[in-house]
């Protein structure tokens, strides 16, 4: 991957998990309401429960905590849950810098 600026400039082979997500052909809204509360947690709810199904769902998750997506949900996870994702893994970073 190279990085320009903001941009991440990526090669067609580390994106092709794109190729195999369930969500390609269905509704964006689904993935990214506005909101969570009301009809917005239902949608998150479906939404997640699509991405069980998916075989590319981790590298999904990936892709969204690598580049910082912090709207929607990415690898069946809202953005509540990634934020914590993040948060457990740059505490870890932070304890295996000070224990070296």
């Amino acid at each position: 991957m190279t990085t320009t600026g903001h941009l991440d400039v990526r090669s067609t082979a580390e994106d092709e998990w794109r190729d195999d997500a369930l969500c390609r052909n269905t509704d964006p809204e689904l993935f990214f309401p506005i909101g969570t509360t009301g009809s917005a947690i239902i949608a998150i709810e479906e939404a997640k429960r699509l991405c069980t199904s998916c075989t590319v769902s981790n590298a999904c998750l990936d892709f969204a905590l690598e580049t910082n997506q912090d709207s929607g949900v990415w690898g069946g996870h809202s953005e509540e849950e990634r934020r914590a994702i993040r948060r457990v893994r740059a505490a870890e970073a932070q304890a295996a810098r000070l224990s070296s």
